[in-house]
């Protein structure tokens, strides 16, 4: 082996300056992609209608009750929704409605799939896995709006009324609504006009207290002024929903 190879072996020859060009191309490829695969994460939301400020939430949500009544409600394209919405979701507002089958929130304020992130129980009261639920749509998806919907002739809060009335609890897993409804009922028993539309509207009034000042998330929100908390009773004659101040 000559002098000269012998050298080689031991100590390799410089990089040359071609090899420092395309190493700096090869970096300048790799940022590129992961800042396109970073714009990718962060593309618009399916629906972008839906990003609204909480009074313009609930502007809409209003707008189209009123569209429900007056029997004009949209044609919605659900089968662009779906496929628009199959990535991901984004609410502009969240409901809080009695599981009553005459009320639907979805068309009571004629909306289309990924517009409402609707939860719903027998009395619309607002318990812990409901509070996680919208904690839910509020810090992940966004929703600037929460709506807490009663209705009139409401059979949980009439319940509740008879069973505190008569000192007796209903069978099976009934008394845990009871216990939930009961102190909207106790906090509305000495006011004057109807028992059960005075229990209905302190229900109503109630868990819009509760949900706006479960901490830390949906609180911390109110207090910047990226949630609105708000309460309706829905007509069943005429599906008009009446807001509460």
């Amino acid at each position: 082996m000559c002098e000269k190879c012998a050298r080689d072996i031991v100590q390799p020859l410089a990089p040359s300056r071609r090899s420092f060009v395309l190493l700096g191309a090869s970096a300048l490829g790799l940022m590129l992609g992961s800042a396109a695969a970073s714009a990718k994460e962060a593309k618009a939301p399916p629906k972008p209608e839906n990003v609204l400020s909480p009074d313009a939430a609930l502007k809409r949500l209003m707008e189209g009750n009123k569209r429900y009544v007056e029997g004009v409600s949209r044609r919605h394209d659900f089968k662009h929704e779906r496929e628009a919405l199959v990535g991901g979701q984004n609410p502009f507002a969240a409901v809080l409605s009695c599981a009553d089958s005459r009320i639907a929130p979805e068309y009571a304020f004629d909306s289309g799939r990924g517009d409402l992130f609707v939860c719903r129980v027998a009395g619309n009261f607002a318990n812990d896995d409901t509070i996680a639920s919208m904690e839910y749509t509020v810090a992940v998806l966004g929703s600037p709006l929460i709506l807490v919907l009663g209705h009139d002739s409401c059979g949980a809060v009439d319940a509740t009324i008879k069973s505190l009335k008569d000192n007796k609890p209903p069978p099976g897993h009934i008394p845990s609504l009871v216990a939930a409804i009961a102190p909207a009922v106790k906090a509305s028993a000495q006011q004057s006009g109807n028992a059960l539309d005075n229990a209905i509207k302190q229900n109503v009034v109630d868990n819009v207290n509760k949900l706006k000042s479960a901490t830390p998330i949906l609180s911390a929100s109110v207090e910047q002024n990226k949630l609105k908390v708000v309460g309706g009773i829905y007509r069943l004659s005429t599906g008009r929903v009446e807001l509460l101040n």
